[in-house]
């Protein structure tokens, strides 16, 4: 899949560029507000609705996305592998979870009991950034 952006060249003024809102079917922002950008997406089944039909048109990224998250993807991953902004990945995974064909997770807490982060996972993340 191309970014959107792909191929655009200022000189060329007859180049087609599609705008994120229009993959979005003109949508702005989403209508959910539980997608964090660590919340985990699966897909809940094989099966999908043919595009155009239901209360809005289903893109081609709608399609890639339920292909993605055939293992659980968070939602930045998703959009990091669309190469969409966040804010348009997460308007199509609200449709997809709205269509029964996702399903969300929020992330799980490491939390003690007494609220305060258990300080080994703490030291395992510093440690992963580092080797970065």
């Amino acid at each position: 899949m191309k970014h959107w952006t792909e191929g655009f060249d200022d000189d060329d003024a007859d180049e087609t560029l599609v705008r994120p809102y229009t993959i979005t079917g003109g949508r702005t922002t989403p209508e959910r507000d539980d997608l964090a950008l660590i919340t985990l997406v699966t897909t809940v089944s094989d099966t999908f609705p043919e595009p155009g039909r239901g209360p809005r048109r289903l893109q081609p990224e709608h399609r890639r996305i339920a292909v993605l998250c055939h293992r659980p993807m968070a939602v930045a991953e998703v959009a990091a592998a669309l190469d969409l902004p966040v804010s348009v990945t997460k308007i199509l995974i609200g449709d997809l979870i709205e269509t029964g064909q996702l399903r969300a997770r929020p992330p799980m807490a490491f939390a003690h009991a007494n609220g305060l982060p258990d300080m080994e996972i703490l030291k395992a993340v510093r440690d992963g950034l580092r080797e970065l």
